[in-house]
């Protein structure tokens, strides 16, 4: 989509609105893009002076362990009371819950701020927002191309069953030729989102793992317990909700699961059970 708009508006210059375009990916390393970010997107803020005194001095123990500069990483806040979440992004961004900083005790929030600490030696933050960026073109072409599709075959079916056919084979010639032509690319655009998923997936046992590394990996396996149960419960309260209005609710599908950017607890826990198991004396 971007070589489209930059081949129609620029001519022979297309190449230079790609250009263009992928250096965009530059400013998530650019400080004050970050904030920009972190306010407006992410819907962080600065932690008080209260806030930051109980915060600082977790965060220094974690970096101290991991040997690298606390001060290279900026502290924000997420104003939530009900969820026990973090946040790592872009290249410096590390972000937490009022629930996590208020209701954790000092273990638990390190093992939390190590897990997203993870993410950003590990190349996790900064990768992640750079497939999100870059793949906007390429879902917006999506949604484009599935509405028109959409609204076409419904123009067609109100007509006749013939038309319907007619413009059933349309596209689907259409959708052939494209594949062709363009050598399978448009499948890369349709598989896009479950790679990112399944890296996402992964990026999360890792990061779980350089938590566990620097020894918090019993804190962080209690913080995942506590997860579980929060969702467990919300669970049962939709379920109880739904009953009580006579439905049910609908199971996962399958590429529901497929596009979960996190594993389920049990998968994280299971993999932690090596940073668990006591160790043998030497």
């Amino acid at each position: 989509m971007v070589s489209l708009v930059s081949l129609l508006a620029l001519g022979d210059l297309a190449f230079l609105g790609i250009l263009g375009w992928l250096l965009t990916g530059l400013l998530i390393f650019h400080r004050p893009t970050e904030s920009t970010l972190a306010r407006r997107l992410l819907g962080l803020r600065h932690p008080t002076r209260e806030e930051f005194s109980r915060l600082a001095p977790v965060w220094q123990e974690v970096t101290a362990r991991a040997g690298v500069d606390a001060q290279n990483y900026a502290l924000w806040i997420e104003e939530n009371d009900t969820d026990l979440n973090a946040v790592a992004a872009a290249g410096h961004i590390v972000g937490v819950t009022t629930f996590a900083l208020n209701r954790l005790p000092n273990g638990e929030l390190a093992a939390v701020l190590a897990h997203e600490l993870g993410h950003h030696v590990g190349g996790h933050a900064w990768a992640s927002l750079l497939g999100y960026w870059y793949a906007l073109p390429a879902r917006l072409a999506y949604r484009v191309i599935r509405f028109l599709a959409l609204v076409t075959l419904r123009v067609a079916a109100f007509f006749s069953v013939l038309g319907f056919l007619v413009i059933a084979l349309f596209l689907g010639l259409f959708a052939f030729a494209t594949l062709t032509t363009l050598y399978g690319l448009p499948l890369l655009i349709l598989a896009a989102p479950y790679a990112l998923a399944a890296v996402g997936r992964r990026a999360e046992l890792r990061a779980d793992q350089h938590a566990a590394a620097l020894g918090f990996a019993p804190m962080l396996a209690s913080v995942l317990h506590q997860m579980h149960g929060a969702d467990q419960a919300a669970k049962q309260q939709a379920a109880l909700a739904a009953r009580a209005a006579g439905t049910q609710l609908p199971k996962e599908s399958a590429i529901a699961k497929l596009l979960a950017t996190h594993p389920d607890h049990h998968t994280r826990l299971h993999h932690l059970q090596p940073w668990l198991q006591p160790q043998p004396p030497r």
